[in-house]
């Protein structure tokens, strides 16, 4: 007997706990590669005798890179499917990486870095596309969570590797080598990886979709064709009835990013700022943050599904710009209390975390959801590359305190952006949640 395979109501296989894990590690090599820079620097400064315009500049360089990445690289997923770009960009990431631990100047340094962030922006549309469209919906909120969270794990696990290289002559060759090592391994893990269902039948190939389904799911598989034949129009992204989902998903990204990667790619820098140490003590500071960003993602990932979207990206933000806060009016306060307000902001980013790629990939339909993808992460991060350049100049000018007033500041847009147009997606196939008619609260 025949039985119909819903893209929706799978259950939770091992193909995809697999899918999601790999997938997963191109946000680990982003939060890696992000904040071992960071400690790197404290090596590389007067190594390569780097002052405030250099520090900025190679600080965001990878950011730059992400802009490109993932504006150009989302389209090109939509056009010619996830599968191909599933580990091409990952060996970019290898070269490029080894080649870092030779450079001799800064400028080497800059385009190397702004190479790795075209890399890493490339994987963020085609990872999570590739994982929205094989997750059933009772499980989107989960996928996407540990997506999010993996990225923490990166960051930490930089930290640790910069904690133990910091006091090591020539230690920064290593740190910037060592992201060689986890892309190797996700290569490895990705190979043979079927194209997306959803992409094929998008784009009327439904006989290789059912082929793939079978293949995944079981001989008595059968795809749901619910999806339309549409060409890819980069241009529909901004179009009427998209364009105020693309506004919003911009502002929930970069509200969400741009003081999340101001702290983990100048952690050591702030936390000295704060007075709470410098060199190794400061990075010990970094790594307790970064578990409480992680830590903040594992409930999350449940409450999103029971109390709903827009309730946790509301409430996340909230008691986000209330702790940062904290931080630009109390900058002298007790390290109880500047480390308390890290803490209560890295916990409480844990929705608005994970919502950053759910939103995207629920928005929008195939046919352009790695674009979206592409657009929210290109313009998040061309606004995080100029405010992490300007980032070294605003704490020595301005001091740290009126510093984190700003990134508060940043919250509150995010905040009202989520009050004026979070919808609530809970429950809704990808075909619901990305249609015109229900982008309702």
């Amino acid at each position: 007997m025949e039985m119909k395979f819903s893209f929706e109501d799978i259950e939770f296989t091992p193909f995809l706990k697999k899918l999601t894990l790999f997938s997963g590690g191109g946000c680990f090599l982003d939060g890696y590669i992000m904040v071992i820079i960071g400690l790197a620097l404290t090596q590389l400064g007067p190594h390569l005798h780097l002052n405030v315009f250099w520090t900025g500049l190679i600080g965001a360089s990878g950011l730059a890179g992400l802009f490109v990445g993932g504006l150009i690289f989302g389209y090109v997923t939509d056009l010619i499917g996830r599968q191909l770009m599933f580990t091409i960009d990952l060996i970019a990431i290898i070269f490029l990486s080894i080649l870092q631990m030779f450079i001799t100047t800064p400028m080497e340094l800059f385009l190397l870095r702004f190479g790795v962030g075209i890399a890493v922006g490339a994987d963020y549309p085609i990872t999570t596309a590739l994982v929205a469209e094989f997750t059933p919906r009772k499980h989107r909120a989960l996928t996407m969570g540990f997506i999010a969270a993996v990225w923490y794990i990166g960051a930490t696990a930089a930290d640790i590797v910069g904690y133990l290289l910091v006091d090591v002559p020539g230690g920064w060759k290593w740190m910037l080598g060592s992201s060689a090592i986890p892309a190797l391994l996700l290569i490895i893990g990705r190979w043979g990886t079927p194209e997306s269902p959803r992409w094929l039948i998008s784009k009327g190939k439904i006989e290789e979709a059912r082929k793939i389904v079978k293949q995944v799911f079981g001989p008595d598989a059968e795809p749901d064709l619910d999806e339309t034949v549409e060409k890819t129009q980069f241009i529909k992204v901004f179009k009427k009835g998209y364009l105020k989902r693309t506004l919003f998903v911009v502002i929930l990204y970069t509200a969400q990013v741009l003081p999340m990667y101001a702290i983990y790619t100048f952690g050591p820098q702030i936390l000295d700022a704060f007075g709470l140490g410098s060199g190794n003590k400061a990075i010990l500071g970094d790594i307790v943050i970064s578990f409480f960003f992680l830590l903040g993602c594992i409930p999350a990932m449940f409450l999103l599904n029971s109390i709903g979207r827009r309730p946790l990206l509301i409430g996340g933000f909230a008691i986000m710009a209330i702790a940062m806060s904290i931080l630009g009016l109390f900058p002298t306060a007790s390290i109880f209390i500047i480390l308390g307000a890290f803490a209560i902001y890295s916990f409480f980013s844990g929705g608005p975390g994970i919502l950053e790629w759910l939103y995207p990939n629920e928005l929008f339909p195939t046919d352009i959801r790695a674009s979206a993808v592409g657009v929210a992460v290109s313009c998040s991060k061309i606004c995080t590359f100029l405010a992490m350049f300007g980032l070294p100049y605003c704490i020595k000018t301005f001091g740290i305190g009126p510093t984190m007033l700003i990134s508060a500041g940043i919250t509150v847009i995010g905040l009202i952006a989520s009050i004026a147009w979070a919808p609530e997606t809970k429950g809704l196939t990808l075909a619901q949640s990305s249609s015109i008619d229900s982008y309702l609260r």
